[in-house]
């Protein structure tokens, strides 16, 4: 049978560009996911997008489902034969309803036990059917972060859809969706060929478009911007300002990109250039250009959606309207000048963090005691600077820029700061601070924003759970996650030690009156929700689970520590003779479950040679492992460690550890104890699966 090529193109209103991307994704997702559970075969799936439509094809579709066995379980055996082994009339009747002789009725294994059942070929459907019946509620599945409904439908999309192309083999897959009939009619660009028109399959779709003004290839609209848009700028002897975010969100913004250039005032130059660039590209979307040395200019790209007649009308638009937000700008950042930005903390105290956690100036209370306690320990010399960045790091939500662009905190407060004559370390803090903001964002350079970063987001994370703020499932509303990743980052990249446990408690006692939780609830929640951060950051960078999850069993308060025995027994985990030497471990760890801790061992209990010779192993081992477990150098410790392979073999081949002589027993325990403590100086043992396991 021929393949044939299925097209789906769903037309609707403008959908918002940062809609779009995560649509096709999820589109795509579900297409795939729906011919796979049909038993349909296909080739390759694509997807493109505009702003108005978006659109799957997939090649090589299969006309029919794949013919495929199955089996239909009947009554036990034990209903199905009598005494006499002859079929009953539960059998007879369970074959005349599936349509085959009672002859055909086979014995299979089922978690129920024994059963009758039959096996059948079942053919294929038509692919059409099987998608006509499927696609209302594919595209009801399409996932965007709002949808709406329109008229009095109840079907639910980003925005009101106004057509549907669905083609199998250039034949119409018919269905409904809310008030739209699927069909073969397409339509162009909205303003320049907003007519109907026929297609029969993609490229007949693509060219067609083409012909009306629409790029129907993303990638082909990005270039188009980026390549124009350089050119535009290079006749003035200046480059579009690198903004891969900007650049996504114009490539959806619009179906045929025609980017002009225009200019502003210079004098608007004396703003700060983040205020400059984040005006242009969030109140108009325009690119921001840079001189050779990296400087912004007054110049902007705007990239229209049709071509225009006279550009010249055009780009006096676009000035119009710049200048006006530019002004704006202007106002708020002169008004913010009139005073220091320390004098705003007092403001904060009219700003609510949280209900149940006070104002937001009571937070910058805490969390500034947390940041000069961690500062006294680790840099002593920054005190003053990490106690003033975080008095100062969030007063610029009290000022007017941050209150036109939100986006800006941190950044206009490090500027103001400058400005102020703060030293250079607490201005650049109070940018660092919200660092890192999201997932592969950079990380805080300095100790002093560092640590400031560090103690907002605990006070965040031990605020919230001591309120019952706790994430559950998918909703993190607080961003709790994103602050105990971000603790965990900022220390391995600082390569500080910072006790987690100690600073949770410091957290917790400031945060007393408030807590609605008891304590120790509080901080053992707190600690678990850290520790599973840590385990899911490891695990996602490629260690195993088994490594991570046995380091953490052992201990993770110190993130730093944990970080370098996670690479120490991944690293030892490589060793060819690594499944012989932790099989020993593992004995002695397991052995120690349940058992009371009676303290150290007598020698003089010792009877066998076995005991002696472990002992006096175990003696020498510790003596050369534990300076350098102190040191941090946990891949020469496991070398030491692993010395105790054989007595430890040796041991178990030779002593009886669970005697009836009680004496004896409990001074065995506790020199296998004594060596699981020195294991556990690294990780728990017991949890390290074999490396055949990964193999």
């Amino acid at each position: 049978m021929t393949t044939r090529e299925f097209l789906l193109e769903i037309g609707t209103e403008e959908i918002p560009a940062s809609f779009v991307k995560p649509a096709l994704s999820s589109a795509s997702d579900l297409l795939q996911n729906l011919l796979k559970a049909s038993w349909i075969g296909h080739g390759e799936v694509r997807t493109f997008a505009t702003p108005r439509r978006l659109i799957l094809t997939v090649a090589d579709v299969e006309p029919l489902q794949a013919a495929r066995e199955i089996e239909k379980t009947g009554p036990p055996v034990s209903a199905a034969y009598d005494e006499k082994g002859n079929f009953t009339k539960a059998a007879v009747g369970f074959a005349r309803s599936q349509g085959v002789d009672v002859s055909e009725l086979v014995v299979v294994k089922t978690l129920r036990g024994e059963q009758v059942a039959v096996r059948k070929v079942e053919e294929g459907r038509p692919t059409v059917d099987v998608l006509a019946e499927a696609l209302p509620g594919l595209m009801d599945r399409i996932v965007f972060p709002k949808t709406m409904r329109w008229m009095d439908l109840d079907a639910r999309f980003a925005r009101p859809v106004h057509w549907i192309v669905a083609l199998l083999g250039g034949e119409i897959v018919p269905f409904t969706f809310g008030n739209i009939q699927s069909g073969n009619m397409s339509r162009g660009h909205r303003f320049m060929h907003p007519e109907s028109f026929p297609v029969t399959c993609f490229e007949d779709l693509r060219s067609g478009l083409e012909q009306r003004g629409v790029i129907l290839d993303q990638e082909t609209r990005k270039r188009i911007i980026r390549e124009k848009a350089g050119e535009l700028a290079a006749r003035e002897g200046v480059h579009v300002l690198d903004d891969a975010e900007l650049l996504e969100e114009v490539t959806y913004l619009v179906e045929s990109p025609h980017p002009i250039m225009g200019k502003f005032q210079s004098e608007f130059l004396e703003l700060p250039a983040s205020i400059l660039v984040t005006c242009m590209k969030k109140h108009q979307r325009y690119f921001s250009v840079q001189d050779s040395e990296g400087r912004i200019r007054n110049w902007f790209i705007a990239v229209n959606n049709t071509p225009v007649k006279d550009a010249n009308v055009s780009i006096r638009g676009h000035q119009r309207v710049l200048k006006a937000r530019l002004e704006d700008a202007r106002f708020y950042f002169l008004e913010d000048r009139k005073e220091p930005l320390v004098s705003r903390l007092e403001a904060l105290k009219g700003v609510v963090f949280h209900s149940k956690l006070g104002t937001a100036y009571e937070k910058v209370e805490r969390f500034t005691i947390l940041a000069r306690k961690m500062a006294e320990m680790l840099a002593p010399d920054r005190v003053h600077e990490v106690e003033r960045a975080s008095m100062l790091c969030k007063c610029d939500l009290e000022t007017g820029i941050v209150y036109e662009f939100p986006e800006l905190q941190g950044i206009i407060g490090s500027y103001y700061a400058r400005m102020d004559g703060e030293p250079e370390a607490v201005a650049t803090a109070i940018r660092e601070h919200y660092l890192p903001a999201y997932a592969g964002d950079d990380l805080p350079e300095g100790i002093v924003g560092a640590l400031v970063s560090i103690a907002d987001r605990i006070d965040t994370i031990v605020g919230c759970f001591s309120v019952g703020l706790i994430p559950t499932g998918a909703a993190d509303p607080y961003a709790l996650r994103r602050n105990a990743l971000g603790i965990i980052q900022i220390l391995i990249n600082l390569g500080h030690p910072v006790d987690l446990a100690w600073l949770t408690r410091e957290a917790g006692a400031l945060l007393a009156a408030k807590r609605t939780r008891p304590e120790e609830d509080v901080f053992s929640d707190v600690m678990d929700f850290i520790k599973t951060r840590f385990i899911n950051f490891h695990t996602s960078r490629g260690f195993p689970l088994d490594v991570v999850e046995a380091v953490v069993r052992a201990r993770c308060d110190d993130p730093v520590d944990a970080r370098r025995r996670v690479e120490a027994l991944h690293e030892w985990k490589q060793r060819d003779d690594f499944d012989s030497i932790v099989i020993g471990f593992k004995r002695v760890v397991n052995i120690l479950r349940g058992m009371p801790d009676t303290g150290p061992p007598s020698l003089e209990l010792f009877e066998s040679d076995g005991e002696r010779k472990l002992f006096s192993a175990f003696k020498s081992v510790s003596e050369r492992a534990l300076p350098l477990i102190a040191r941090g150098e946990y891949a020469k410790a496991l070398e030491e460690i692993a010395e105790l392979k054989s007595p430890i073999d040796n041991f178990f081949d030779d002593v009886m550890v669970m005697v009836d002589v009680e004496d004896l027993r409990t001074n065995r325990l506790a020199l296998l104890r004594e060596i699981a403590k020195l294991f556990g100086n690294v990780a728990d043992f017991s949890f390290i699966g074999s490396t055949a396991e990964n193999k």
